[in-house]
């Protein structure tokens, strides 16, 4: 295939993609609540005939903001996302309109998986549960489960109940550093004293952190309000990287003041420091045309979902810096849904064993590296943009098994 065949052919999948309608979007309401939640299911083609059998899947958002127009667009890019990992399993989103440690959190959220339930997959529908997303807490799979009567209706539980804990585990951060390390030594590069910068210290920040310095990297810079901004650091200490990576913010914070890290108060000021990879891994829409042109790194692997506009993308590239999409980098706490839903593993040997993290965190490492070769591989082949031939790959799935 030539540029030009490639171009044409990803127009017309980008065309057909946009086409599609989601298959299911529900709101569901108590007004002696004030309770107000969604359910999109984006599509579900890519299912059919697996062991998800026509099912879409996704994490549940729980913020005082979350909409409908937003809960859309997270489950179409889960629906790429989930293509991309080569997973059998349409993309779907979920979203509760609540403020996540509200006083009566737990009635709101029992009765919010209980209005959601003739629309799971165990009960014929597409939905296929609940997961960690935005505002998700360590209490929600034990209320959803426990409301349900059900361990198939939430994924990223507890070990003990029969999951892969895959926030508590990092599933999510490991890959995204597995994805950096592809991506650097494809371009014949070691990760080892690599330097690298992170924005955002929450559970995918924190696993990062983790992976990517067991692979050798070098933290410079990390950012979140709850270390109070940036923390530019010279030399990063196996304490700081320690308390960094199990979200012990206040231990943080005394070692990077001890240490004599530069801080600065302002949180967005990480992703111009200068490092060879940065990982915006907190909020989407943080990399734009405003701020592009003061990125020092050579690398922007993404943790959080949609982080980078496209202009900014397409400036990036124009500068020889390489991306390495969501959608590609980050889809590991998703395989580990699609491992806690198939695995025939019994809860007692899972909490004996930890089975499904350690199958979950494998098969992790093994796609997530495999398609960032490809992406590389296609856009260096063909002279396009990494993103342009990660979405290339995606929607060829959807639009293959769509038109089946």
């Amino acid at each position: 295939m030539d540029k030009a065949t490639f171009e044409a052919e990803l127009a017309d999948l980008k065309k057909r993609f946009d086409a599609l309608a989601p298959e299911l979007e529900v709101t569901v309401r108590d007004p002696s609540l004030g309770l107000e939640g969604y359910i999109v299911v984006y599509n579900t083609g890519i299912s059919l005939g697996g062991p998800l059998h026509y099912s879409g899947k996704g994490g549940t958002r729980v913020t005082p903001t979350v909409s409908l127009d937003e809960i859309r667009m997270l489950a179409k890019r889960m629906a790429l996302k989930n293509a991309a990992a080569g997973l059998p399993m349409g993309g779907a989103k979920s979203g509760l309109k609540a403020v996540s440690d509200a006083p009566d959190s737990e009635r709101t959220y029992r009765r919010f998986v209980t209005l959601c339930k003739p629309y799971l997959r165990e009960n014929g529908g597409p939905f296929g549960g609940f997961g960690f997303d935005i505002g998700g807490r360590p209490e929600h799979p034990v209320w959803a489960c426990d409301e349900l009567k059900s361990t198939q209706c939430f994924t990223g539980k507890p070990l003990s109940m029969g999951g892969t804990d895959y926030d508590r585990e990092g599933i999510a951060g490991l890959g995204v550093a597995v994805a950096a390390k592809a991506a650097l030594e494809h371009a014949g590069k070691s990760v080892q004293g690599t330097p690298f910068a992170v924005q955002g210290a929450g559970a995918m920040g924190a696993a990062i952190i983790r992976y990517f310095s067991e692979y050798g990297g070098k933290l410079v810079a990390v950012s979140d309000p709850r270390l109070g901004g940036t923390w530019s650091i010279h030399t990063p200490s196996q304490p700081l990287v320690q308390a960094l990576s199990h979200g012990a913010f206040d231990e943080a914070k005394s070692l990077l003041n001890a240490s004599g890290a530069h801080h600065n108060e302002n949180p967005a000021a990480v992703l111009s420091a200068p490092c060879t990879v940065l990982f915006p891994a907190a909020l989407q829409d943080v990399i734009d045309d405003t701020n592009v042109n003061t990125l020092q790194c050579a690398y922007v692997v993404e943790g959080a979902n949609n982080p980078t506009s496209r202009t900014a993308q397409q400036a990036l590239y124009a500068r020889g810096v390489t991306l390495v999409p969501d959608f590609i980098a980050n889809p590991g706490g998703i395989i580990a849904a699609y491992v806690e839903l198939t695995s025939k593993v019994s809860v007692e040997e899972n909490a004996r064993t930890r089975a499904k993290a350690e199958e979950a965190k494998q098969l992790t490492r093994d796609r997530i590296a495999a398609n960032v070769k490809t992406m590389l591989d296609m856009a260096q082949n063909l002279g396009v943009e990494p993103y342009e031939a990660a979405l290339y790959i995606a929607l060829k799935k959807i639009v293959t098994w769509k038109d089946r």
